[in-house]
């Protein structure tokens, strides 16, 4: 089950599972009706339930950083594990979105 909170103009998505190829899809269509239903100004995603991560997640991420880059939002990350802290470090997501 896919959670969220709204706390006044920050959204906050808690991830769980994979975001992977398989569930990239499902992941970007939830959270841009989420981003879009809330006119949220700061998207928080919440990995602390996430197990694996591969690059359509990447692109996940990415692609809701340039959503809210659009609408003039920012986008953090927080409780992100070894590995996909790893994977942000590698691929350069944290030169965009703020590590919390």
């Amino acid at each position: 089950m896919l959670r969220h909170t709204l706390r006044g103009d920050t959204l906050t998505v808690f991830l769980k599972g994979e975001l992977d190829h398989n569930s990239a899809k499902e992941m970007r269509e939830w959270m841009d009706g989420l981003i879009d239903g809330a006119r949220a100004r700061r998207l928080v995603i919440d990995l602390s339930g996430l197990e694996f991560m591969d690059s359509s997640g990447i692109g996940v991420i990415i692609g809701r950083y340039n959503k809210m880059q659009k609408r003039g939002g920012t986008v953090g990350v927080r409780k992100a594990g070894p590995r996909i802290n790893r994977i942000f470090n590698l691929s350069g997501v944290y030169e965009l979105v703020e590590k919390l």
